[in-house]
């Protein structure tokens, strides 16, 4: 198998994000909980029931506001309404998925995950030999494949990625052309639209790989997911999800910020929503909401929440060193939350990231004020080392080096 770069393997990460987001959302109404009698008989396919489509909501809010017990109840209700039906365990993996969403490096979830997409996969094999409709199980087996893919590519399982993404591939053309028209469909357009133009920009190595595919718009693809998340019922979070990544590498900061308050209210409990929340009020200048927030999400960690771990933990705790430094001159509270920060970068194993290699400059500047200047140069040298060499971070950990240095010269000149 062929040795990927650091960039090729992101690059082939978000492909597999744009790819797992099309087959999920390419049929509308991809989740229910039941349906009467009536219903079941009416509708050949339980994709098109709407008596479940209007009790699903609940259920996919508590998945999505990390309620994962109350709604694993009703998805198992669903199982015992439905026990040769794969959407069951779909539902089921998806919720496995969420837990996976907030640290995609935490593997703890990942035998769950794919026993539920195998179990789909089985039901809808069965489903799609023995029924004359296809397009149902073909759904749940494009999307079931697609997710297993998306794992795969998150863990650089190229080959098992590859072999998922080639199956999701044939079950997708089934289904292709059979949903109705309605916002939900422009999801799957919107996303592609963006990304097809984003990552060959971004990775060019896959510029091969992406001409395999018609060419992308990103104006277009943002403007067709803001009209999924105003308008659309199933996929209007997923949508959001994306648009808030996307406002982020746009520099559209205070769309981010409007974007992540709203998900973070309806959602209050959701960490990756109130992370980016905290991240997007701290960029945008609102220091008190920012605040809140990174205590909100530390005590949330410390309380042991769903979803709350080490990395909303390190964005918290910069965001409360950087103001109890900058803003309220508490030097030894900021040094603490520095401190804290670091912590959390060490056990996500995280040392290349900007919170890590930020938290070491502050506690170098915080020693230096305190004439502290062997400890000072030690936490410099260390963000050195850490830290991109192309990034601004790099460049002050040098300069601070330099600065330090040369004081230390001086010094020694007038003794």
């Amino acid at each position: 198998m062929t040795d990927f770069t650091p960039d090729m393997k992101i690059g082939l990460k978000r492909i597999w994000m744009i790819y797992v987001a099309v087959m999920l959302f390419s049929v509308p109404a991809f989740a229910q909980l039941y349906s009467s009698a009536e219903l079941d008989k009416k509708y050949d396919m339980v994709l098109k029931n709407p008596g479940v489509q209007i009790e699903s909501s609940e259920a996919i809010n508590m998945l999505y506001n990390y309620r994962f017990e109350e709604a694993d109840v009703e998805f198992r209700w669903l199982k015992y309404r439905y026990p040769k039906h794969p959407m069951p365990h779909f539902l089921l993996g998806l919720a496995e998925w969420w837990k996976i969403v907030p640290n995609t490096d935490n593997e703890q979830y990942d035998d769950k995950f794919l026993l539920h997409m195998d179990s789909t996969i089985v039901l809808a094999e069965k489903l799609y030999d023995d029924e004359k409709n296809k397009i149902e199980p073909a759904f749940f087996l494009a999307a079931a494949y697609a997710f297993k893919g998306r794992l795969y590519a998150e863990r650089e399982s190229w080959t098992k990625a590859a072999f998922a993404g080639k199956k999701s591939l044939k079950y997708f053309e089934v289904c292709k052309g059979n949903g109705d028209l309605s916002p939900e469909l422009l999801f799957g357009d919107g996303l592609y639209n963006y990304y097809a133009e984003w990552v060959p920009k971004e990775y060019p190595i896959l510029k091969p790989v992406m001409a395999l595919f018609p060419k992308g718009n990103k104006k277009l693809g943002e403007k067709q997911l803001e009209q999924v998340a105003n308008n659309a019922f199933y996929t209007r979070v997923e949508a959001r999800y994306f648009l808030l990544q996307i406002y982020s590498m746009e520099n559209e900061y205070t769309k981010a910020y409007e974007m992540a308050r709203y998900m973070w209210q309806t959602f209050p409990n959701n960490p990756y929503f109130e992370r980016y929340f905290c991240r997007t009020a701290f960029v945008t200048g609102k220091m008190a909401e920012a605040t809140e927030a990174a205590r909100n999400i530390l005590d949330k960690i410390e309380k042991g929440m769903p979803g709350y771990e080490g990395v909303s933990g390190r964005n918290a705790a910069y965001v409360l060193a950087y103001y109890n430094m900058q803003y309220h001159k508490e030097y030894d509270l900021a040094a603490q939350f520095y401190q804290k920060a670091i912590d959390f970068s060490v056990k996500t194993n995280s040392l290349n990231a900007g919170y890590y290699v930020s938290s070491l400059l502050g506690l170098g500047k915080i020693a230096e004020m305190k004439k502290n200047y062997d400890e000072a140069l030690r936490y410099y040298k260390l963000a050195d080392d850490k830290a991109d060499r192309k990034s601004s971070q790099n460049k002050e950990a040098k300069k601070a080096i330099e600065n330090l240095k040369k004081l230390r010269r001086e010094q020694r000149r007038k003794r």
